[in-house]
């Protein structure tokens, strides 16, 4: 690692991208853990950690809090929170109007009659059940993201650009860090990386997998070898 984090090194945690790749790993990133991992190499100079708060919600507001307390440079907005109608009560069996809401109308093309009474009828059993409506959340921090990385290019002496997500939204940022001549180093889990950013490798793009550093950024509990970080 110390090979590849040369010079001032900052680093951009997209957690809403990264929760999610425990789904693949069967690990949990650890808050602590991970900033301690990050605290040992003396050149990282900026640790920056995106993620939404979903207000009101005890779980929420204490990983905010926890965030705070490992100071970490926090960027946080409220989650949006859509309300999506799956009432099928005046929908046609056979009709695929409802499903647009939720499929891209090229892998409805492919649905036979008979799938889409199927996935019709499972929205009537919903609604049988009382239930009319599911929650949607969103909150994206590629904006900010790729935003807070021109502006340490160009404000701060910044050598590598960490990057902690698979999103193909950050492709032009880092490709355009890339061009400038900085080391950009992505930090992720396979099958979770764009093909947008795969492509980036023949542009210097380095690809850390973090399955392999699973013992220093895990829950303690799910540690495989016990290492104590300083």
């Amino acid at each position: 690692m110390e090979k590849l984090l040369k010079g001032n090194v900052n680093v951009y945690i997209d957690y809403a991208n990264v929760r999610p790749w425990s789904e693949k790993l069967k690990w949990h990133l650890s808050i602590s853990r991970t900033k301690q991992f990050l605290d040992s190499f003396k050149n990282i100079k900026s640790i920056k950690w995106y993620q939404g708060e979903l207000v009101g919600d005890i779980h929420s507001q204490g990983e905010i809090k926890k965030i705070q307390k490992w100071k970490y440079t926090l960027r946080t907005k409220p989650v949006k929170i859509m309300k999506l109608s799956i009432d099928a009560t005046s929908i046609s069996r056979q009709s695929p109007d409802l499903l647009k809401k939720f499929l891209r109308k090229s892998l409805l093309r492919k649905y036979d009659i008979a799938t889409i009474e199927f996935l019709n009828q499972k929205f009537a059993d919903m609604n049988a059940a009382g239930i009319f409506e599911i929650e949607d959340r969103k909150c994206n921090f590629d904006v900010e993201i790729g935003a807070d990385m021109r502006v340490d290019n160009l404000t701060t002496k910044v050598d590598t650009f960490v990057l902690w997500s698979g999103d193909s939204d950050f492709a032009d940022p880092l490709k355009n860090l890339l061009d400038e001549g900085k080391n950009v180093i992505l930090f992720a889990t396979a099958g979770r990386i764009s093909k947008e950013l795969n492509l980036l490798r023949k542009h210097g793009l380095i690809i850390v997998d973090v399955f392999h550093l699973r013992d220093f950024l895990c829950w303690s509990n799910e540690q495989v070898n016990k290492i104590s970080l300083p």
